[in-house]
Parts: structure tokens; C-alpha cells; sequence
């Protein structure tokens, strides 16, 4: 794992289109109430059988409501061979920090990338 990141440097990549790969690891039904735009879910206890799916990434973010078990499923990712090369950081204060500045997005407003006011 590389450390933490900001949630204004998450916002900054996203709006800079970065080759950045954002793992929310909450559980399915969360993920789908709100999150942020363009993240992928990869729920934690699902994250073992599912870290194949990061092989090869340059740049991978993970995160969770308050920024603690984000920091777990960095380290483990981190430790994988298929990430060896990627930076892999931990988004500091989770989607509660996130979605207070930002907002999150719902799955069936995701096309239209309408941000609501509520973080969950």
C-alpha cells in the first residue's frame, strides 16, 4: 500500500479523467444506495476470490464509509503479485468525508450523473 489519499485528490482524478480504478468495498446494497461516480463494488469479503480483476492496474483507490477497512483492502491488494507495479492507496475519511463535499451518486442516476445531497 502507498499510503492515504485525499478525497479533493480522488474528486481531482476523477474530473481529470485519470487512469485511476476506485473499489468501493462495501457491501452490494450500499454501493447501489450511493457512491462515488465511475467506482467499481468489490465487497471486502468478496475481494480475495475477485483481486484477479486488478491484475495489470496502474493506479487503484479504495473505499468505505469511514476510511478504516479501505486502508485493510489496500494493504491486501497491495500485497498481490497482479499489483505489484500499481500504486494502491486508501481514500482518508471514506465516502462520510467524500459525500459531505462532493455528494455520491445513486446506481440508477449513475447515467445521468446526478450527484445527491446525502453521503448514504
Amino acid at each position: 500500500m502507498d499510503g492515504e489519499i485525499s478525497t479533493d485528490e480522488v474528486k481531482e482524478l476523477l474530473e481529470d479523467d485519470a487512469d485511476v480504478r476506485i473499489v468501493d468495498i462495501r457491501d452490494e446494497r450500499s454501493f447501489e444506495h450511493s457512491h462515488i461516480p465511475d467506482s467499481e463494488n468489490i465487497p471486502f469479503n468478496e475481494l480475495m476470490d475477485r483481486i484477479d480483476e486488478l491484475d495489470g492496474e496502474d493506479h487503484i483507490v479504495t473505499v468505505c464509509p469511514h476510511g478504516k477497512a479501505s486502508v485493510q483492502a489496500a494493504q491486501l491488494i497491495g500485497s498481490y503479485e497482479g499489483t505489484a507495479d500499481a500504486r494502491v492507496e486508501s481514500m482518508e475519511g471514506g465516502l462520510d468525508k467524500y459525500g459531505m463535499k462532493f455528494g455520491l451518486v445513486r446506481e440508477d442516476d449513475e447515467a445521468d450523473a446526478t450527484e445527491q445531497e446525502s453521503p448514504f
